[in-house]
């Protein structure tokens, strides 16, 4: 069985995009990109909102085979992990994705139950419903050291959880890794 994790960097005061919607955390640099690479290559299949997904569609152009070599490792673990996207606007995804229809939370439940390994979430509105649903198995918030001041939250407004911590990690540029569960 699959374990879904909800990862995603965010700022010290809990945002995962500014006022404005754009990502204003910084970028991160080779030594804690290496770490994100790592984890995408630990991903079984990768479930991504419509806004995330085609923020990340920036992985799948064949212009990220320029750059540095830690880009071109992530664009690589990228596009190697089975992706399904929830949107109700999009009428066609990328290479080695396919669009999910239909209710979301059975969807994740028959592909929990035939997968094995970690299957990633990116997007707040996707995470907030599978957290409703009591679908998501861990919470890996990446803190900035920044403040955005707005924006949009890692955890949706409304949404209320009771977690156990399952540790902390120091990691490159000042972040860092808090991992939870929940209660």
């Amino acid at each position: 069985m699959g374990r879904i994790i909800y990862s995603m960097l965010m700022s010290l005061d809990g945002y995962i995009a500014g006022p404005d919607g754009n990502i204003d955390l910084p970028v991160p640099e080779e030594e804690l990109h290496r770490h994100f690479n790592d984890e995408m290559r630990q991903t079984s299949i990768m479930l991504c909102g419509r806004r995330l997904y085609e923020a990340m569609r920036f992985w799948d152009s064949p212009d990220r085979e320029t750059g540095a070599e830690v880009e071109r490792d992530f664009a690589r673990a990228w596009r190697e992990t089975p992706k399904i996207v929830f949107s109700t606007t999009l009428r066609d995804v990328g290479p080695n994705a396919r669009l999910a229809s239909g209710d979301a939370e059975a969807v994740v439940k028959n592909l929990k139950a035939e997968t094995d390994g970690e299957i990633g979430v990116g997007g707040a509105e996707l995470a907030a419903h599978l957290a409703r649903s009591s679908l998501i198995d861990e919470y890996r918030l990446y803190m900035q050291p920044v403040v955005l001041g707005g924006g949009k939250p890692y955890f949706h407004a409304g949404l209320s959880l009771k977690l156990t911590p399952l540790g902390t990690e120091s990691l490159s540029q000042g972040v860092t890794l808090l991992r939870y569960a929940p209660a």
